[in-house]
């Protein structure tokens, strides 16, 4: 693996740890598409570092978790700025 990819996934990494972001800021972020995120987080780094794999993973099935939430939250104020 060659290193900017690894010192991506590790910067990636600890930018989703520290601030708690989706899969979707995070890309944003870094200006990368969320498959390369996805690809990073899940694969590349289950090999660099499992504890930060692990640390990650913790964060990711809280956002996934509330997903739902933050859907629904937006279509409210969607339809609800419609209707003023």
């Amino acid at each position: 693996m060659k290193l900017y990819i690894i010192q991506r996934a590790i910067e990636i990494a600890d930018h989703i740890i520290s601030t708690k972001s989706t899969i979707r800021q995070t890309a944003d972020t870094f200006a990368v598409s969320k498959s390369t995120v996805h690809k990073d987080i899940s694969d590349r780094l289950y090999h660099i570092d499992r504890d930060r794999y692990r640390a990650v993973k913790r964060v990711l099935s809280v956002n996934f978790a509330d997903k739902h939430l933050r859907g629904g939250q937006a279509t409210r104020i969607k339809y609800h700025n419609k209707r003023i």
